[in-house]
């Protein structure tokens, strides 16, 4: 099936929508080529090296990818035409078989995506609340730790809005979802001076790469243990998502918006635990690890945050 190189969401079954274009050129991922060898080569390196050096210094590492929705419901796409099998997130998990350093998100996630809920928005290109959720239980299991056993009853409620799928589309359709109300017991402590400008000026859905937040939880029953998280938005530094999920778990988790590690401050903090998480589709670019913190630590300059329109703009791309 020819498909035109610029077409970006996919019209799936009932309403379903996909991201297949786009600067990481989603579809194309599902091929198998010569630079994607290469590529899963060095992302099985690179994890291993993550991995032994976080170990070195006394601290446990995973790594999560999470998995495209095409990876997940591609019997939703309604004929698009390509193999799933090929996913990179499918193939990076046989490269590394059998090591504890990856979390495999991907089986666990096709295998619960005919359930009562979910795992994903309709029309959005990130995973819903109980897909979230979903991925969080395997981690905390990688992790050693111990799920609170009334994470899942949070408050709940529902919000109406044009997702980051629909709002390419002409019609813009409007999905209604079911969100939750995660924190509770964490309270964040710290805001790097990035994200406070971000925040004075209300722009913060428009921060990305460089926010950095901390947050502590004062629960007696929560995990004792510090938690390093470097993630994009599908961990978030508001309390929601992975982030809040975590940090309504551990005594103190950290949030670093990056692909790529900053060692000096791993080990200044020296955290009990580590953990990367990334989209899949990001997968095509692997991160040196010679990220520097302090580069993005800095407030924005207003007058670049005051020309920003009221509503982010798409980051899925």
């Amino acid at each position: 099936m020819q498909r035109h190189k610029r077409e970006i969401v996919h019209v799936g079954r009932e309403g379903w929508l996909f991201l297949i274009g786009g600067t990481n050129g989603v579809l194309d991922q599902y091929r198998s080529t010569w630079r994607w060898w290469q590529l899963l080569r060095g992302w099985a390196k690179l994890i291993r090296q993550r991995s032994a050096r976080a170990r070195s210094l006394g601290i446990r590492y995973a790594h999560i990818v999470v998995p495209e929705k095409l990876s997940v419901y591609d019997d939703r796409t309604d004929g698009l035409v390509f193999d799933p099998g090929k996913s990179p997130a499918r193939r990076l998990a046989r490269r590394l078989a059998g090591e504890a350093a990856l979390v495999d998100l991907l089986g666990p996630m096709r295998a619960a995506r005919d359930g009562p809920v979910p795992l994903y928005y309709r029309t959005d290109s990130h995973w819903s609340h109980d897909g979230c959720l979903l991925a969080y239980r395997h981690l905390m299991r990688a992790c050693g730790a111990v799920v609170p056993p009334d994470i899942a009853d949070r408050p709940r409620f529902d919000t109406e809005r044009v997702r980051d799928l629909g709002e390419k589309l002409p019609d813009r359709p409007v999905e209604r979802a079911s969100l939750c109300c995660i924190a509770r017991d964490a309270a964040r402590s710290y805001a790097s001076p990035l994200v406070e400008s971000y925040e004075a000026a209300d722009r913060a859905p428009y921060l990305h790469g460089g926010a950095h937040v901390v947050y502590r939880n004062e629960n007696p029953a929560a995990d004792p243990r510090t938690l390093m998280l470097f993630g994009d938005s599908y961990a978030h530094f508001a309390p929601i998502m992975l982030t809040g999920l975590l940090a309504e778990s551990f005594r103190e988790v950290h949030f670093i918006w990056s692909s790529s590690l900053d060692w000096r401050h791993i080990e200044q903090v020296r955290p009990d635990l580590l953990v990367t998480e990334m989209a899949e589709r990001f997968m095509v670019r692997l991160p040196d690890d010679a990220y520097d913190l302090l580069d993005r630590s800095g407030p924005e300059d207003p007058a670049h945050l005051d020309s920003l329109p009221p509503f982010p703009a798409s980051e899925i791309v």
